[in-house]
């Protein structure tokens, strides 16, 4: 505890010179280790967003629906009926690179967490994964491992994974991504916040010990990989899904009464960010003593106490008297329950261990005064447009190639993991455009879906970032909901590099714009930077810039959702929106052709708006039996995914070429009707591009039959991971 404070500890600490000098005048003497450990977690970019706040500020986050928005463990939104969805999608990249099992697994009980901890009961959870190259030496184990923490977390936790996405690119070769997303539901008269308030009240401490995993997690995941990532398995959490399924009940229970004053969970940096949030957004300070804290190791010290980011464990601040109702049911439940500390007036943190004070730290330096920096930036450059193209491939084949590239192929490997079912509300299971789930004992439904095309956002962030919200729209609209908010996850390189920044600035501008037109708000987040590795030479290679998008939406009356499946032989195929021939950035030029060129598609978002309202219209109307919306590989894949999920074939027109077939111009979707009438007088271009029927998809250059299409769908994965990958 005495140990001075020398320059190479601040550096191993992640704090700057600058940043040091700036703790000595908040402190106004030098800190002990306790202390400077509790600014460099605090400080870090990933509880910080030290490098984004700036830019953060520019996104939309109000509307008549939003309860709540950021700033708080995850969004509220109104469902109505005094019914609250509440969400949030975070990241967990460095520790599922470096422990990809539990990195992934404790990457689903952090955002659960943030989930249940204002009041909801969690009723579904998603994920959007990136990986490296398929033949990687390293990305088998990498996928093996993600997938199975989340399913190992997720299916004992008993909340259905109920969707996702999974993009390949050589980019994420050596720093994956794992982001988990959590939706619960809540009475609105019942959503608990973290601001503590009330000199004297008591803290409380719940859950499960303390132990020496994940200390400095979080100023690990603000640093770019060297080649000792290795070596940082230590920062790496363990979780216990079936202590979290105790913890959630627990808290539920409590929270049926009103002795709550105040809650939060320990995420990233454990008890520091958990108590300085509290007592900081109450305005209050905060007296903690650490001989009460709960230990499983033997000999921890404040600091690791302090800096622990073991799992499963939640601070809160209760009213006078209520800590034996409060310790009753957390006994009940087999967790820890101990009282640690109490509420002050002091705006400080101290801490005392052994009778003495070992910290005493002003809390508005911590949190509000944190630094935060505009960062040098300059806009990503303008493609050049795509050169003429010459097609000499066969369209049927093409398609065959799209169907089983990693990209498009089937992730049925990896949803069949996943409980998809548990609880029993699940309407709509992976595979489809959106999850829906029932509001349980209601007619309602809520969809759900994660999107982002990072290729597009390297190419041109605005427009990536338009189209990343654009997409989630679609594929809320195509099962019959109406688009409420969002919640993001912002992963992109080293933000002290002008070109990494300027994509993240241009990201926000384009979410931001996308977000207003389309009136989905973002609501939660989270900001994951230094996603790349060092090379030899000290640069160094960044991941694609990759803003994921959580959305969510409402059906009112769930049971008319619609499916992407085509239902009946004979019926009639519309496309709505124009005929497509953007090939830049696209899935076949890449796949096909070799290439990763161009602009991506543009995005016209009052097109955007106007196609799905028809969209919505159509399938509440229930004049249309299939929808689906055109994205990766243009619309002859949607049309081949469309007759897979129905097992029923088609006939299509006017596919003169590659273009036609696979270009992935926006604001667009399939659906089919048994009566084309119902159809007429669209306010949207719309256009009958054939008939279902048959076992094979013809009207390209060659007619290709189902079982060829779905072998090649279907095989991507259990090619690549092998009979037993699951348990790699």
């Amino acid at each position: 505890m005495s140990e001075s404070i020398t320059p190479e500890i601040v550096a191993e600490h992640g704090l700057s010179p600058e940043e040091y000098e700036r703790v000595l005048h908040a402190m106004g003497r030098e800190p002990n280790l306790t202390e400077l450990g509790i600014f460099s977690v605090m400080w870090s970019e990933h509880c910080s967003y030290k490098s984004s706040r700036v830019h953060l500020k520019k996104l939309p986050t109000t509307g008549p629906q939003v309860i709540c928005g950021p700033g708080e463990n995850a969004g509220v939104v109104d469902i109505g009926d005094g019914q609250a969805a509440i969400f949030k999608m975070e990241s967990h990249n460095h520790p599922s690179y470096i422990e990809p099992y539990q990195g992934a697994a404790t990457g689903v009980g952090g955002i659960l967490r943030d989930v249940f901890t204002m009041g909801a009961r969690p009723i579904a959870n998603l994920n959007a994964l990136r990986f490296g190259r398929p033949d990687h030496p390293k990305m088998r184990h990498l996928i093996a491992g993600v997938v199975s923490g989340i399913g190992g977390y997720g299916n004992c936790v008993g909340v259905p994974t109920v969707g996702g996405e999974v993009d390949f690119h050589r980019a994420y070769d050596g720093n994956i991504l794992v982001n988990a997303m959590t939706v619960g539901l809540a009475n609105t008269d019942k959503i608990f916040y973290s601001a503590a308030s009330g000199v004297g009240n008591p803290i409380v401490y719940v859950g499960s010990k303390t132990g020496r995993d994940g200390i400095h997690g979080a100023t690990m995941a603000s640093a770019d990989f060297t080649e000792d990532s290795e070596e940082k398995r230590p920062t790496v959490q363990v979780g216990d899904p079936f202590t979290e399924k105790l913890l959630i009940e627990a808290c539920l229970e409590l929270m049926a009464s009103d002795a709550i004053v105040a809650i939060q969970d320990m995420g990233a940096a454990g008890l520091t960010s958990s108590s300085v949030e509290m007592a900081s957004k109450g305005g209050v300070g905060i007296e903690l003593d650490m001989n009460a804290v709960p230990c499983r190791e033997e000999g921890m010290t404040p600091y690791e106490m302090m800096l622990s980011e073991s799992q499963e464990r939640m601070l809160m601040v209760l009213k006078p008297g209520r800590e034996g109702e409060a310790e009753a049911i957390f006994r009940k439940w087999e967790l820890d329950f101990a009282v640690i500390g109490h509420v002050t007036d002091t705006g400080h943190m101290i801490l005392k261990w052994n009778g003495e004070v070992v910290c005493d730290i002003p809390l508005a330096p911590l949190a509000d005064e944190a630094p935060a920096y505009d960062r040098p930036w300059v806009p990503t450059p303008k493609p050049a447009p795509l050169a003429p193209l010459q097609f000499t491939t066969d369209i049927g084949d093409d398609l065959v190639t799209l169907m089983g590239s990693p990209d498009i192929a089937s992730r049925r490997w990896i949803w069949e993991q996943y409980d998809h079912m548990v609880g029993a509300d699940t309407v709509q299971r992976p595979g489809g455009d959106a999850a829906v789930v029932r509001v349980h004992g209601t007619d309602k439904g809520l969809a759900i879906s994660t999107d982002c095309t990072p290729r597009y956002v390297f190419a041109d962030p605005v427009e990536g970032g338009k189209q990343a919200i654009a997409e989630c729209y679609r594929n809320l609209t195509a099962v019959g909901a109406k688009p409420l908010a969002t919640t993001d996850c912002m992963n992109f390189g080293n933000p002290q590099r002008p070109e990494i920044m300027g994509q993240f600035v241009g990201a926000i501008e384009g979410m931001a714009e996308a977000c207003r037109a389309l009136d989905m708000p973002i609501v939660s987040g989270n900001v994951s930077l230094y996603n790349e590795t060092k090379n030899d030479d000290g640069t160094g290679s960044a991941i694609l810039p990759t803003p994921a998008i959580g959305g969510i939406g409402l059906l009112p009356d769930w049971s008319k959702s619609a499916t992407i499946a085509f239902k009946a032989e004979g019926e009639a195929i519309f496309l709505v929106g124009a005929p497509g021939s953007h090939l830049g950035q696209s899935i076949w030029l890449r796949e096909v052709a070799g290439r990763e060129e161009g602009p991506p598609p543009p995005v016209d978002l009052a097109k955007e708006k106007a196609a799905g309202d028809f969209v919505r219209e159509l399938i509440r109307a229930g004049k249309v039996t299939a929808v689906h919306d055109i994205s990766d590989g243009g619309l002859l894949v949607a049309v081949a995914e469309m007759a897979l999920a129905g097992n029923i074939g088609a006939t299509i027109e006017g596919v003169a070429d590659q273009a036609a077939a696979f270009g992935e111009d926006q604001g667009r979707y399939v659906v089919t009707t048994v009566d084309p009438d119902a159809l007429a007088g669209a306010p949207v271009p719309l256009t009958r591009i054939g008939t279902t029927g048959g076992s094979v998809l013809a009207g390209a250059s060659r007619a290709v039959p189902l079982d060829e299409l779905r072998a090649a769908h279907e095989g991507f994965f259990p090619t690549l991971m092998g009979a037993d990958a699951a348990f790699a």
